[in-house]
């Protein structure tokens, strides 16, 4: 369904994303002018492998998760896109289709900008090329890192890493306790296996061993991280 108008909280996402908000003002304010809401239930498909791209887009509200699926037939999260990111301008540029499945996780407002609109952004602000390569580049950065972190990182390091950055990017304060943090990203283990290359059973035995060393609490609701120094020893410990 689309809505022309962001909340408070959904505007201010997109205005506090370290890539936006690097661009002048007269950018973001042609960006935004031109750009219409979308939201999604939860499990919502937002775009299908192959098709093609009528849209760059930011996610404003929850999280949008991208995924492919194996010759078996299983679907497998490959990353979640978390408020404040923009994202889809390659297929813009190598005129190429989608290459993966992205779904809403949890209810979540995409903005989006149509393509005739985005070439019209383009040829007004010359500036906007190159912050899209600063942005080609930050992502062409974090894959290499995540494929280093693959082949070098044992399990352990690397699921440690990943609640770090799920702290950077969902965490939120405890309510019974301000000195935790709850990822409020709801993630199945099974979705947190797949991020890390691992199975479900081992990612979970990891978990428990974190837990009793008292690094993090497992809730039904989700995982609180009591504390993130312990995390980050962790990882060092492997580098």
């Amino acid at each position: 369904m689309d809505e022309p108008i962001l909340t408070i909280d959904e505007r201010e996402a997109i205005n506090a994303g370290r890539w936006f908000s690097s661009l002048s003002p007269s950018l973001r304010h042609d960006i935004l002018r031109c750009a219409y809401v979308r939201r999604y239930k939860d499990g919502e498909l937002i775009a299908a492998r192959g098709d093609v791209a009528e849209e760059w887009v930011a996610c404003a509200k929850g999280a949008v998760r991208v995924s492919s699926t194996s010759l078996s037939g299983k679907q497998i999260t490959l990353t979640y896109v978390e408020p404040g990111i923009w994202f889809g301008d390659t297929a813009f540029f190598d005129s190429d289709r989608r290459t993966h499945d992205v779904y809403a996780h949890g209810a979540t407002t995409m903005v989006c900008v149509a393509r005739a609109d985005f070439r019209k952004i383009l040829a007004a602000h010359t500036e906007l090329y190159e912050a899209l390569m600063w942005l080609q580049g930050r992502r062409i950065r974090l894959l290499l890192g995540l494929v280093e972190d693959l082949n070098t990182l044992p399990l352990r390091a690397r699921l440690a890493k990943q609640l770090l950055h799920l702290v950077r990017s969902y965490g939120v304060p405890s309510l019974d306790n301000g000195a935790e943090i709850r990822i409020s990203l709801q993630l199945a283990q099974e979705e947190l296996a797949q991020l890390l290359g691992a199975s479900r059973q081992r990612v979970n035995q990891e978990l428990k061993t974190m837990e009793r060393e008292q690094a993090i609490r497992i809730e039904p609701a989700g995982l609180i991280v009591r504390d993130r120094e312990a995390l980050m020893r962790i990882v060092e410990a492997e580098r």
